[in-house]
């Protein structure tokens, strides 16, 4: 997060945003934190629904924002700890709740609102930013270990590739 590079990516749909997810997801490690930051109604939760499935977290589970839980907790072979901390007052109550225990399992960490918390997130940690520029599409700016970030390009290219070939 601290010092990693950055790529923007302008995500036209939110069926775009979900597979962004899906790709990061499918590149995730135990142990990775991915903190998203943007305004309400941006796409942090679809985005993390992307996330999940990447993540292969089962087809029929329903992802949802752990708004007013704080934390949502799906199993899969590398499960996933969903917090949002929009209603914490500060860094400190995500620690009060336990928060420095899931960095030590070996699951993913997705953050909804982390701006609120950024101060004792872990160096390492996947920082995403997202804008709204019009009804459906975003500005995500990821800032990630270089290798994340060649292999979203890598994929991202070979989308355009798909989608290029698509209205031929």
């Amino acid at each position: 997060m601290r010092g990693f590079p950055e790529i923007t990516i302008i995500s036209p749909t939110p069926d775009f945003t979900y597979r962004l997810g899906m790709i990061i997801g499918e590149n995730s490690r135990p142990g990775d934190l991915v903190a998203l930051e943007g305004e309400l109604g941006v796409g942090k939760t679809h985005l993390t629904k992307g996330i999940a499935a990447g993540l292969d977290i089962g087809s029929g589970t329903e992802i949802t924002s752990p708004s007013y839980s704080i934390l949502n907790e799906y199993p899969g072979e590398i499960p996933l700890y969903h917090f949002d901390a929009y209603r914490l007052a500060d860094a400190y109550d995500l620690l009060a709740i336990g928060f420095e225990e899931y960095l030590e399992k070996k699951g993913v960490i997705v953050i909804e609102w982390a701006e609120r918390v950024r101060k004792i997130l872990p160096d390492d940690s996947t920082l995403i930013n997202m804008l709204h520029l019009d009804r459906d599409s975003r500005e995500i700016k990821i800032s990630a270990r270089e290798e994340l970030l060649e292999i979203l390009k890598i994929a991202l290219e070979e989308e355009e590739e798909k989608d290029a070939a698509g209205c031929s």
